[in-house]
């Protein structure tokens, strides 16, 4: 009987073993919204990643990040950048959202960072992918908002590598209000010594899907706004080949 016991309480300790080998390599948290309490500071936390662990990216953004009608956040371009690249990666923001503008909640950049993503435990590096959302506001409040973040994040996460991925457009010629902002972003970033991915001045997107022209078609959706799965896919192979090109295709949090 008691040998009956033991070999079921180490069946039991093996499996239990198991389940939580499972949790830990799980590597996509999606939030796309969520709102979590901030659980107690205990100071910056030290570069103890496992040695051979993959790097842990951050995405802060707005639909085009945490996705839209249709396609979820996993199904995203910041989620499919991930796979690419073998990053563990959390995915925040809310649609609708910008540096400034609000959406339909009650939080910009900066109030979904604190929410979402600043209590955690600091990532290699944290992409703030946005302004799209803000092209009616004057650039300089948007560069101004968007300093205040950036500031915030070092602040909480002083070796957190952090990028700046400007204004995505969806399809046609920009507006010059977005592309104000994309100027205004592109230069606070250089001011900060942070690396300015620019979608725009790359021409990720082009042509319009009423005439037929560029790759829009294929890429955006009838909304002329949002990518397709296909379009998400595309714009996270152009990130993650910049991300290469910067270096930072493999970030490492310093110590």
């Amino acid at each position: 009987m008691t040998s009956r016991r033991a070999r079921r309480g180490a069946a039991t300790l093996m499996l239990c073993l198991g389940l939580v080998a499972v949790v830990t390599l799980a590597g996509c948290s999606v939030l796309a919204g969520s709102v979590h309490k901030p659980a107690a500071a205990d100071g910056p936390a030290k570069n103890d990643r496992p040695r051979g662990a993959p790097p842990v990216v951050m995405f802060l953004g707005d639909s085009y990040t945490v996705g839209d009608r249709g396609v979820e956040a996993e199904s995203t371009y910041a989620s499919a950048t991930a796979r690419l690249l073998g990053w563990q990666v959390v995915v925040g923001g809310r649609s609708g959202t910008g540096y400034v503008v609000k959406g339909r909640g009650p939080h910009a950049f900066l109030g979904l960072f604190e929410s979402q993503l600043g209590w955690r435990p600091a990532p290699d590096m944290l992409i703030v992918s946005g302004g799209h959302n803000d092209f009616r506001i004057p650039p300089a409040q948007v560069a101004a908002a968007a300093h205040v973040l950036l500031e915030r994040a070092r602040q909480r996460w002083p070796g957190t590598r952090l990028v700046v991925l400007g204004p995505l457009w969806g399809t046609g010629t920009p507006v010059p209000g977005a592309i104000a902002v994309r100027d205004a972003l592109k230069n606070l970033a250089g001011q900060l010594g942070v690396p300015f991915v620019d979608p725009i001045g790359e021409q990720w997107i082009t042509g319009d899907l009423l005439t037929g022209q560029g790759n829009a078609p294929r890429l955006i959706k009838q909304d002329r706004t949002h990518p397709t799965p296909a379009g998400h896919l595309y714009v996270a192979t152009r990130l993650a080949a910049d991300l290469k090109r910067l270096g930072l295709a493999h970030p490492v949090r310093k110590a």
